[in-house]
């Protein structure tokens, strides 16, 4: 059987292990992929200002989509090369529609080249130093294009968050949640893993029937409906593991790496 012909894969809780690091055995089997020219691109929820430290550890090579499609960032030279963002009025109705019917949310921005913040976003968990950003008011939040709105409650369920932000306003906006906190990520309209994954591919004239692809959470899932072969790593969330084909083992065991060594391996 013939090698698929991209790898794309999510990052926290997949391909890095739990304390953040990429192991040295990931690091060699995303080395055999290249080696047999295939493509490997890092499919993430992480804004590109957490891409430093995995751009070192993969030898600053690739491509990666970040905050969940709105990015593309070049891990060479750490720019981002495309980008997909949220209108002002669009997030300003986002943020007036679910005050209204969400007490307690509070909200951030990812943009293209920083982080902004309510004054009560750090509550729920967060660690300040991970978080650390503008702190603003609301109008000011809004007030230009951003890549990712993030809205924070400090006691919902996060399935139970989502799916209320979700019929409020996916009309608006794309929603996902990845983190297992009541943290829901919105991007614009439509945009998506796969939507971003899809046009990479695209341009490399490579078909979802040539792509595998590994994740572990809710906002990976267009990734892994799209692409031909999908992955889910045993910790993955309930949703993930009940609607992919195949499984590995945990991202503590390298179960990114087991599979693609099977794959790309002499």
């Amino acid at each position: 059987m013939q090698s698929p012909r991209l790898v794309a894969t999510d990052l926290d809780g997949t391909a890095l292990r739990s304390d953040g690091t990429v192991s040295s055995r990931t690091v060699a089997a995303f080395s055999l992929v290249e080696n047999a020219g295939a493509t490997l691109v890092f499919v993430t929820g992480r804004p590109p200002r957490w891409m430093h430290t995995v751009a070192g550890a993969v030898r600053h090579r690739g491509l990666a989509i970040c905050a969940n499609g709105a990015l593309v960032y070049d891990l060479h030279t750490e720019r981002i090369v495309d980008s997909h963002l949220i209108h002002p009025d669009v997030l300003e109705e986002v943020v007036r529609r679910l005050r209204e019917k969400v007490p307690d949310l509070s909200f951030s921005v990812e943009y293209e080249g920083g982080f902004a913040h309510e004054s009560d976003f750090l509550l729920g968990g967060w660690d300040s130093g991970e978080v650390a950003g503008l702190q603003v008011g609301t109008n000011t939040l809004t007030s230009r294009p951003c890549a990712k709105l993030l809205a924070l409650h400090p006691t919902m369920d996060p399935d139970i968050l989502h799916a209320a932000v979700h019929g409020l306003v996916g009309d608006l906006v794309t929603t996902t949640h990845s983190s297992g906190r009541a943290l829901v990520e919105m991007s614009a309209h439509d945009v998506t893993k796969a939507t971003a994954l899809a046009h990479l591919a695209m341009t490399r004239d490579i078909g979802s029937h040539e792509v595998i692809a590994f994740g572990d959470m809710p906002n990976d899932l267009p990734m892994l409906r799209w692409a031909g072969t999908a992955y889910a790593v045993a910790n993955a969330h309930p949703e993930v593991l009940a609607s992919v084909d195949h499984v590995t083992g945990t991202n503590d065991e390298d179960g990114v790496a087991e599979v693609l060594e099977k794959l790309y391996g002499s």
